[in-house]
């Protein structure tokens, strides 16, 4: 929870983002489920929109049936209209009662104290690789045990291992396969670690197409404003070629694509941000700087805004 809190490090493997499964089992045992999550609080207010566009939907459907029965008595015809006091909408509208007071989760079956078991948190928090060797090597606030010896892994050990963990999976017994200068996680971590010294906070993006997304304070307060998707770029195209990794968005991608990714963005209020990452070429460097985080000075960011053009809205 220190993770979360003073950084919004990780996400619950039980809960949406903030670890709140205990919290929501505490709430389920002692108030019935009254005081909501945001879990809940989410689950509910989707419901309400649900059930909202049911009824503006039934209302539309009762004025056009009212429209064309007075065609049939009168002969007059009449436009049925999509605004007024009969048609709800999102400023007038009010959820029902029932719908109101029903609670996201049932409530648990009513036992006596003595009853109860204890609860014991059994969710546990989730971190990428960028986030793990950001909080070990930057902030030096995480210990990664070694699960085959049970020590503690040097910071060269677990810049290593990030790094393998991208690369072709090694036969036992045989060496490693050699450390690449387009290691997904070397570009991903570079994109990463900007803008985290920058003072944003970055959580996935895989929700709205696109690998980061960027808050100004924090997921619990405001929603992201940017959303990037990491290009990488290399120096030498000849290193593309003897590459044996396919890095996504490495290669020129489609409009429809693009058009896709920035709708989609645009929709939820995002600005899209496309982030070129430019990968060294191996003729000037050698593999052997790859055995430390001080390869990262190699690597440069360059950034694209882009912006969906709306004819109808943009006169102006």
């Amino acid at each position: 929870m220190l993770l979360w809190r003073r950084g919004f490090f990780g996400k619950g493997d039980l809960s949406r983002s903030e670890p709140s499964w205990l919290a929501r089992q505490i709430n389920l045992r002692q108030t019935g489920g009254k005081q909501m999550t945001s879990e809940e609080v989410t689950a509910k207010r989707r419901a309400e929109r649900r059930q909202f566009k049911l009824d503006r939907a039934a209302a539309i459907a009762a004025v056009a049936a009212e429209a064309e029965a007075i065609f049939e008595a009168e002969g007059r015809v009449i436009k049925p209209a999509l605004s007024g006091p009969a048609i709800p909408s999102a400023a007038t509208w009010r959820p029902s009662p029932s719908l109101a007071e029903t609670p996201a989760t049932p409530p648990p079956e009513e036992k006596e104290p003595a009853e109860l078991e204890p609860l014991v948190d059994v969710e546990h928090l989730q971190l990428t690789l960028q986030e793990a060797f950001f909080l070990a090597w930057n902030l030096d606030c995480l210990t990664i045990i070694d699960p085959h010896t049970n020590d503690p892994m040097t910071l060269k050990q677990l810049w290593t291992a990030c790094q393998a963990a991208h690369l072709s999976l090694a036969i036992p017994g045989t060496p490693s396969p050699p450390l690449q200068f387009d290691n997904p996680f070397l570009i991903h971590y570079v994109v990463y670690h900007h803008y985290r010294s920058l003072g944003w906070v970055v959580k996935g993006g895989i929700k709205f197409c696109v690998d980061y997304l960027l808050y100004k304070r924090g997921p619990v307060f405001t929603h992201a404003e940017f959303a990037l998707v990491v290009c990488p770029v290399y120096e030498d195209p000849e290193d593309q070629k003897a590459s044996s990794l396919d890095l996504q968005n490495s290669t020129p991608f489609a409009w429809s694509w693009l058009s896709t990714i920035n709708r989609v963005n645009s929709q939820v209020q995002k600005t899209l941000v496309l982030v070129y990452v430019t990968i060294p070429a191996r003729s000037r460097l050698s593999l052997d700087v790859l055995n430390s985080p001080a390869c990262l000075q190699h690597y440069s960011i360059r950034e694209v805004t882009l912006r969906r053009f709306i004819p109808a809205r943009m006169r102006d």
